[in-house]
């Protein structure tokens, strides 16, 4: 017998797997967030809440490297997506503040949690209108080096 767990509708716009909506109070967070003024490196973590099968907040962070991040995400477990506001300073001087959307997706986390987290990545990224969207399997990766690579 063929199951899947923690599937519910295919959203006919994207044509791709939709599991969990989107919190309204965090669609108002994401789109504040998206045009802040302020300089400094920020972070909307979030989480899906599985009884409710919404993406939720589960923190803001101010002025925060990379390094920092990555000292706050699991490392076995994917609740993490992110959205990262940082400093960027170019070869020429000029300095910008990219945003984007970061996936965490460990190795050796749960199936079903995997689905889930995929699932719902893409309905995100297009609620929060994101295009720059990176995804990492090791925590260990999130540095400044990295983000600058990009």
């Amino acid at each position: 017998m063929n199951r899947c767990v923690g599937l519910s509708s295919i959203d006919p716009k994207s044509e791709s797997l939709v599991v969990c909506d989107v919190a309204e109070d965090l669609v108002e967070k994401l789109r504040k967030f998206r045009f802040r003024k302020e300089t400094n490196n920020a972070a909307i973590i979030m989480k899906i809440d599985k009884d409710k099968r919404l993406v939720v907040l589960d923190e803001e962070l101010e002025g925060i490297s990379p390094d920092e991040l990555k000292d706050e995400l699991p490392e076995r477990q994917p609740r993490t997506f992110i959205v990262y506001s940082y400093k960027y300073q170019h070869d020429d001087g000029r300095v910008s503040y990219p945003l984007c959307f970061i996936f965490s997706s460990p190795v050796g986390c749960k199936p079903e949690q995997q689905m889930m987290y995929a699932g719902s990545k893409n309905k995100l990224v297009q609620t929060a209108e994101l295009t720059k969207v990176f995804e990492i399997r090791n925590t260990e990766d999130l540095t400044e080096e990295w983000l600058r690579e990009k």
